[in-house]
């Protein structure tokens, strides 16, 4: 590539020399400002060499045919020695300030660049989502943002590596983590790589290694503080997400207590009921006894229920979800759903409609009891008195489907999905209807533990149905 430039400067000399000595005959002076012209042109467009070659042919050119005697290169006059040598001095440095002007704006246009670089890489640390591990997502935008063959960022507190780009950044040497516990800098010009420590103040908190990029020292600097605050965000970010998360673990526990103290209120107060009725009067007929102590039974069953369900909760919360799936009917977990609401029930009117043929569900049976009962408690709460609560289950592609149909208010569009949240409850009857807004949150986590999906169907007036599919036995022995 430089024999083909040199060519192309000898042509360009030669071509002036024809010009002028032939072409259109001038004097020295004019030829020789064409000659520097040139040479200014060449050191702009290639660089110090090639304007180098052609000062030396220009002057070679120069004397050969302007200066008495021509076509020798001799020179008779002193002065034309003068002459030819103040050229010369004069081509030699215009050249030089020329490729140092052009080496300058190369520079700077590249400084631009990397100042661009980063300036976009700040806008991308902003917005990284907290979906993944968050130093992986940096790692990658870097590699990204820079055009790197590979980057390779040490968190040092974490003690992990975080590698992006289309390469894997070797370091068999350990630079990165030496890097980041002495603070030291590694820079390899010929395979394009570098290691730096990555600075929060003056402690070393990690390092950074990129390969296939060549950065200035200020760009370097630049990149490695925009990490450091990237990695410091980060933190930011996760300290603050588990100090929300522990505020939402104290509310969920005084919620829970408090939804605990209303449910278990009305057992406890039946069962007090009917023992100081038994321990305060001898009189009681047979009957009387058995209906009271069908009470304390019945009622020491719901307690039973409400306990296990709260245990759950508290496992649910804490993540700890452990599915003991088994093959159970459909028909046979309704029944037992419908059998510990009894009291609850009382009078109101639960329409069952279980397919024929309908196969056999693999879940954890307790837990889809679980489910089963908030979404009908939560339809009688809802409801009418004097309307009905169809529940009904069929097969869909595979799956199993049961559904909760009630007659109450319906829910707006706008609501509907939001009513899955924690603690959220629906405007129109949130001040009316007790509750904590726990129940179709714990339903949607059961559910989701067990692979299924739940949905509402709703519009206001005309009552809500909730559906939840289930995987059948049949499908997963298959």
């Amino acid at each position: 590539m430089l024999a083909v430039r040199i060519a192309i400067v000898v042509g360009i000399i030669a071509a002036i020399t024809t010009i002028c000595f032939r072409i259109v005959p001038v004097n020295a002076t004019t030829t020789g400002f064409a000659y520097l012209v040139a040479i200014l042109f060449i050191a702009a467009r290639w660089g110090l060499t090639e304007a180098l070659v052609g000062s030396f042919v220009a002057v070679g050119c120069f004397n050969y045919f302007f200066l008495p005697p021509i076509r020798t290169f001799t020179v008779a006059d002193p002065q034309n020695w003068v002459a030819l040598i103040a050229f010369l001095a004069t081509s030699i440095t215009a050249s030089h300030f020329s490729t140092q002007a052009k080496k300058r704006t190369l520079e700077a246009t590249d400084r631009q660049r990397e100042m661009e670089k980063l300036y976009a890489l700040s806008r991308s640390i902003l917005l990284i989502e907290p979906t993944h591990p968050e130093p992986k997502q940096l790692a990658m935008q870097i590699a990204q943002s820079f055009a790197a063959d590979a980057v390779a960022l040490y968190d040092r507190d974490a003690d992990k590596f975080f590698r992006a780009g289309p390469q894997d950044f070797h370091d068999s040497d350990g630079r990165l983590r030496q890097a980041a516990l002495e603070g030291t800098l590694f820079r390899d010009a010929a395979a394009h790589s570098v290691v730096t420590s990555v600075r929060l103040g003056a402690r070393p908190i990690g390092s950074l290694g990129i390969h296939g990029v060549e950065l200035s020292d200020s760009a370097l600097q630049g990149l490695s503080n925009l990490v450091a605050i990237g990695l410091e965000r980060l933190r930011v970010q996760e300290a603050a997400s588990k100090a929300e998360a522990a505020r939402q673990s104290d509310e969920l526990k005084s919620t829970l207590l408090d939804a605990l103290a209303h449910e278990f209120k009305t057992p406890l107060t039946s069962i007090k009921a009917a023992s100081t009725a038994l321990l305060s009067s001898n009189a009681l007929r047979p009957e009387q006894q058995r209906e009271l102590l069908s009470i304390v039974d019945e009622e020491t069953d719901r307690l039973s229920v409400l306990v296990t369900e709260a245990i759950q909760m508290a496992r649910i919360e804490a993540g700890r979800v452990i599915l003991r799936r088994e093959s159970h009917s459909v028909q046979e977990l309704v029944e037992s759903v419908l059998n510990k609401l009894r009291t609850v029930v009382e009078d109101r009117k639960i329409q069952v409609n279980i397919a024929a043929g309908l196969p056999p569900v693999w879940v954890d049976g307790e837990l889809i009891e679980v489910a089963l009962r908030q979404l009908i408690d939560n339809a009688l709460k809802y409801s009418p008195a004097g309307s009905p609560v169809a529940l009904a289950a069929e097969s869909k592609e595979g799956r199993v489907v049961v559904s909760v149909a009630d007659h109450g208010p319906g829910i707006p569009e706008a609501e509907q999905s939001r009513i899955f949240e924690k603690f959220y409850r629906a405007e129109a009857s949130r001040h009316q209807i007790p509750g904590a807004g726990l129940g179709l949150v714990i339903a949607r986590e059961i559910i989701h533990a067990h692979g299924g999906e739940i949905w509402v169907d709703s519009k206001p007036g005309e009552g809500s149905i909730f559906e939840f599919s289930l995987p059948s036995s049949t499908k997963e022995k298959a």
